[in-house]
């Protein structure tokens, strides 16, 4: 039996005491929100840029928050600067977007805030019982469209839009709190697992331009 967005909010705030806001989303419409956070102002440009699945940042009460994931079912941001992080999820009937403090880890509760929205669900399963989550990953846009146009030489046009990609892959290189702002935050986190990743990637683009 579904729950209501009151209760589901509760219940996830219980089970991650990091999570100390949230806001309910059905369409585009708030249908709920903690006292603490009102964010109707920002909701339609952050669904916008969620739904076009290709934005590296958001902003959100005047905070700008780079993307660690951006998926059709779920979003992770983190504040570079330490002001916290937003991770939110959503299925077919509802969004639900929650500020993680400080000290909080965005990409773990990540899981916790896909369970909530399943619990506020009055159609069917959203996905099968059995389906397998996969990793969280860093979202590194336009390093795969790299590999398709280094090896595609002998094409005599690109598709434009696959153009813009790239350029914003190079305009988010160049962005202090982009590219550069992960790899220093992740190094000072000392997270083996994402330093591992980075080296391979650098590897791969190495390969791809035979420097």
């Amino acid at each position: 039996m579904p729950v209501d967005p009151a209760t589901a909010v509760y219940n996830l705030m219980h089970s991650d005491p990091n999570i100390i806001a949230a806001v309910v989303i059905k369409g585009r419409d708030v249908i709920y929100t903690t006292d603490n956070w009102d964010i109707s102002g920002d909701v339609d440009r952050v669904v916008s840029s969620w739904t076009g699945q290709n934005a590296q940042f958001i902003i959100v009460s005047g905070v700008k928050y780079s993307v660690l994931q951006m998926e059709t079912e779920r979003l992770v941001a983190i504040s570079l600067k330490g002001e916290g992080s937003i991770c939110a999820a959503k299925d077919e009937e509802h969004k639900l977007i929650c500020y993680l403090q400080p000290d909080g880890d965005a990409r773990g509760a990540i899981m916790d805030v896909q369970r909530a929205v399943g619990t506020m669900r009055t159609q069917g399963p959203y996905m099968d019982v059995g389906t397998q989550m996969g990793e969280t990953t860093v979202q590194m846009s336009g390093i795969a469209s790299t590999e398709v146009i280094a090896s595609a030489g002998t094409v005599s046009s690109v598709d434009l839009q696959l153009k813009g990609e790239i350029q914003s892959f190079l305009d988010w290189i160049k962005d202090t709190e982009g590219l550069a702002g992960y790899i220093n935050y992740y190094l000072q986190q000392n997270n083996t697992q994402i330093i591992s990743e980075l080296s391979r990637i650098y590897n791969n683009l190495r390969q791809i331009f035979g420097v």
